[in-house]
């Protein structure tokens, strides 16, 4: 993933088949270099990721993240060497703590400390000793603050920070080194009226705006409570979802190369149907557009 590389994140939980794979196809076909998707409680991260796997041949299939609470060391293990092998090594294994509401009211388990519990998890990995050979190691987590970040250098290829600002980016890659990947998670709305681009970003952060996790990161960014209040601030949306024309979006994403991403994955945000992948910005800004 090293080099400015351009990459698709998109939530898959609750598309049919059909719709996964047709948007698999079009994402490799506008030559997009990963394909990225979350792990919530809809489909199970690694299975997901054998399907997308089959249904294509040169795009890099990533969770974006699978949450470690869900599996042991061991079967994380397995899987990411498995999927490895049988693909060629197209699958890129983002991990992450998750936040507490999930792993504790929907999982059931005890929500530890996050760079311990992660620390703790990655060597258990280390550890394992499987049989499956030439497979070369494709972990990245999901690393906002700076112990993680220095966690994610310490131990795995590289970080995936979600929603962050250039500013975040630069002090990451200062933390990775320059031989760590790090690859940036990129809102964008394709929208030019100021008022639909900001109720459709507004939407796509309403969730995350309740997570500890996010608002702390950005709390460290430089945001204000008030910021953070009400749905967000007109300056905190703006510097979270890129919105506006194909060209503003391009350069916000090329501030996050020059900031220091290898790669950065675009999660587009609908403005007219929350729920559907908006073609339009995917297209329009493809690497083969």
């Amino acid at each position: 993933m090293k080099g400015q590389t351009l990459g698709v994140w998109h939530n898959l939980n609750g598309l049919p088949q059909e719709q996964l794979d047709d948007l698999a196809h079009r994402v490799e076909a506008l030559g997009y270099t990963a394909l990225w998707y979350p792990e919530a409680i809809g489909y199970e991260a690694f299975s997901l990721g054998a399907h997308l796997l089959s249904q294509t041949t040169t795009l890099k299939i990533a969770s974006g993240i699978a949450n470690i609470y869900a599996r042991d060391p061991l079967s994380t293990t397995q899987a990411h060497d498995t999927l490895n092998a049988l693909y060629g090594g197209r699958f890129i294994m983002g991990l992450g703590v998750s936040h507490a509401p999930a792993v504790e009211g929907i999982r059931g388990h005890n929500y530890g400390k996050p760079v311990a519990t992660m620390r703790a998890y990655l060597e258990a990995m280390a550890g394992t000793e499987l049989l499956t050979p030439d497979v070369e190691s494709q972990v990245v987590i999901a690393a906002l603050g700076p112990r993680m970040l220095a966690l994610s250098a310490e131990l795995t290829q590289g970080a995936l920070p979600y929603s962050v600002t250039p500013e975040h980016t630069a002090s990451a890659r200062a933390i990775l080194g320059p031989d760590r990947w790090l690859c940036v998670q990129q809102k964008i709305c394709l929208e030019s009226d100021a008022a639909t681009a900001r109720q459709a970003a507004a939407h796509a952060l309403c969730r995350h705006l309740q997570l500890p996790n996010y608002r702390n990161s950005w709390l460290r960014q430089g945001f204000s409570e008030e910021d953070l209040a009400d749905g967000g601030s007109e300056r905190f949306i703006d510097a979270i979802v890129s919105w506006g024309s194909a060209d503003a979006i391009l350069a916000h994403i090329q501030a996050q190369f020059d900031a220091g991403a290898d790669h950065v994955c675009i999660e587009p945000v609908n403005p007219r149907d929350a729920a559907a992948p908006d073609w339009n910005s995917m297209e329009t800004l493809g690497p083969t557009a």
